[in-house]
């Protein structure tokens, strides 16, 4: 083989190396992917996202919507009116109905992070005791108004421990579509006290964690993320749920009143 052959050779593999890493680039830079999120994980992810758009090129455009529920906010009724999406983030319950309703990819859906419900009060205020049963029908009992989230904390509320206690008559509950409406509300002077997840409390404005309820009445809510069924951005849709279940992401998961669930 002559050293003109070789020099021809190395070019080849160059020009092909450098088409190889242009294509790359060029599939990162165009990758797009649309994410549908619930209240619950919203405060970690929006943490998140930043790094994993600089890291990995992807750009993400983010929508939002409830767990559960009725009204056309629900992912679900987003989803099935035909509003685009590759990723949601929501409850395991609001999740179970979507993987029931052939929405989810086959075996892309993986645990985020779990969260328990908590009494939000205005800030400021006195910060009531809630960590028996006993205690937590009292404050309920007393206040008001109280407010709780349309989507899955608010339905296990409402359907079963209200009921359960046998006060679902004497409690004034103010349902709001989502988990920011129900803070809004303690945080107007709506209502006295508002039932919702620990994580959708400690980044509302105008509020104050006043305690989790006790463990009898307690519903320590799980979040997940899933790849919608017939999306193309598949391989980018991978690497947002690996990136948000990665131990990188422990530290902002934790401090937004989440325990991290990924491997």
């Amino acid at each position: 083989m002559t050293r003109k052959h070789d020099k021809r050779m190395w070019k080849f593999a160059n020009a092909i190396i450098a088409a190889a890493v242009l294509l790359m680039s060029s599939l990162a830079a165009s990758a797009q992917l649309k994410v549908m999120i619930s209240g619950g994980f919203s405060g970690p992810y929006e943490k998140l996202l930043p790094e994993f758009e600089r890291t990995t090129g992807v750009k993400v455009t983010t929508s939002s919507g409830s767990s559960q529920g009725t009204g056309p906010q629900t992912i679900g009724a987003q989803l099935a009116s035909g509003v685009p999406v590759d990723v949601v983030i929501l409850s395991r319950e609001g999740l179970a109905d979507l993987i029931a309703a052939h929405r989810i990819a086959a075996g892309s859906d993986a645990d985020l992070a779990r969260t328990p419900i908590g009494v939000a009060v205005r800030s400021g205020a006195a910060k009531p005791d809630v960590s028996t049963v006993e205690a937590f029908k009292k404050v309920v009992l007393n206040a008001k108004a109280v407010a709780v989230p349309a989507s899955t904390s608010g339905i296990f509320l409402t359907k079963e421990v209200l009921p359960r206690l046998g006060i679902a008559d004497k409690v004034n509950v103010k349902v709001a579509p989502r988990g920011t409406g129900a803070a809004a509300m303690v945080a107007s002077g709506e209502a006295d006290v508002g039932l919702l997840p620990v994580s959708e409390i400690v980044h509302a404005p105008g509020v104050e964690l006043a305690g989790v309820i006790a463990e009898e009445i307690q519903l320590n809510q799980v979040f997940a993320a899933a790849i919608v069924a017939g999306s193309s951005q598949g391989e980018a849709a991978k690497r947002l749920i690996a990136f948000l279940t990665s131990e990188r992401a422990s530290a902002a998961i934790k401090s937004s009143g989440m325990e991290p669930l990924g491997k």
